[in-house]
């Protein structure tokens, strides 16, 4: 499954650079990263660059509030794609069995789920290069019917063709989540069968379409930190930066080519949710795949530093999550509250 999203790929310049004015008027410059000025961040002390973060968070959200999303994976396995880190690849032997995609009514009864236990986004994942037509049209009922339980709608579905980001608009879809998941100059090595291009591409319909752009990037892949820096710097790059940007910590998954792959240090991860908090301000970060694996010491460090979206629900797609009942708890010592 292409679980991932493009973005523009951007200049490496430092400095401000002009946004387009209208006449009459003169729009706000915005801020282009270079990999330079976010390896210096990550650079900083600790604490600075999380004070740092604190303080841009501030400025743009409420500091205790946290956007709660579930993902349910509608159809599971049997991609055609050779992503290195997938449990769904066809290419890989991980166990997992291909099968067809969920009916309506099981999605409902999933998404009514979620909302009862807090999310206010419901997140559909299907394990494809793209949809083909006959795909999309159950996957339009599920977004409108999903729509009408009063949550948000996200779907990551691959790559789109022509026309399809519009109906999937005309049906109500809130965001298309298509992640970067590295650098440019790191994503052949974790991806051959597309490229970033192919995503890019993908995100253009799909901004076009005015449907809400979920798009970030994992790290624990094999990357250095340039690298993380330079995936920082394309997301911020994009004109405009996604409106939801998860971080995802690379969940190993035995049979696929990055099972083994060194992890990365937990406070270069905090780092990660602090970089993209101070150069994407009002943004959603979403701290996202291997929370399994943080402890909540970890986790409010993250919320420190900026994130302030999660994945909620006891699975993402095919790997384990947090369960519902710990992340209350840990909402509750922490004084968070779910939006």
């Amino acid at each position: 499954m292409t679980m991932t999203a493009s973005i523009a790929q951007a200049e490496t310049c430092s400095g401000a650079s002009s946004a387009p004015t209208t006449q009459g008027s003169a729009a706000p410059a915005r801020k282009r990263w270079s990999v330079a000025e976010v390896e210096a961040l990550f650079a900083l002390p600790f604490n600075d660059l999380l004070f740092r973060a604190q303080q841009v968070h501030r400025e743009n959200f409420d500091p205790n509030a946290v956007q709660r999303s579930t993902l349910l994976s509608i159809k599971t396995g049997g991609c055609s794609e050779d992503c290195g880190y997938c449990s769904q690849s066809s290419r890989y032997d991980t166990g997992l069995e291909k099968e067809a995609l969920l009916p309506l009514d099981e999605v409902l009864e999933n998404a009514r789920a979620a909302k009862a236990k807090g999310a206010s986004r419901f997140c559909m994942g299907a394990a494809w290069r793209g949809p083909k037509e006959k795909d999309l049209t159950p996957v339009l009922d599920m977004v409108r019917e999903v729509k009408k339980l009063g949550l948000e709608t996200c779907v990551t579905l691959g790559m789109l063709k022509e026309g399809q980001a519009e109906k999937l608009k005309d049906a109500g879809l809130d965001y298309y989540n298509h992640n970067i998941d590295t650098s440019p100059e790191f994503y052949g090595q974790i991806i051959t069968t597309h490229t970033l291009q192919d995503r890019l591409d993908t995100l253009d319909k799909v901004r076009d379409a005015g449907i809400n752009v979920c798009c970030g990037g994992i790290v624990g892949l094999g990357e250095t930190k340039k690298s993380r820096a330079a995936l920082i710097a394309e997301l911020a790059n994009m004109n405009p930066p996604p409106d939801s940007v998860p971080i995802n910590n690379l969940v190993q998954v035995e049979g696929t080519p990055l099972d083994g792959a060194e992890a990365i240090d937990p406070f270069d991860f905090v780092r990660m949710i602090a970089a993209a908090r101070i150069t994407m301000p009002e943004s959603y970060v979403r701290l996202s795949a291997g929370r399994q694996q943080m402890d909540d010491a970890l986790q409010a460090l993250c919320f420190m530093a900026g994130a302030n979206s999660m994945f909620y629900g006891e699975r993402l797609l095919t790997t384990d999550n947090p369960d519902a009942d710990a992340d209350d708890k840990l909402f509750a010592r922490l004084g968070l509250k779910a939006v």
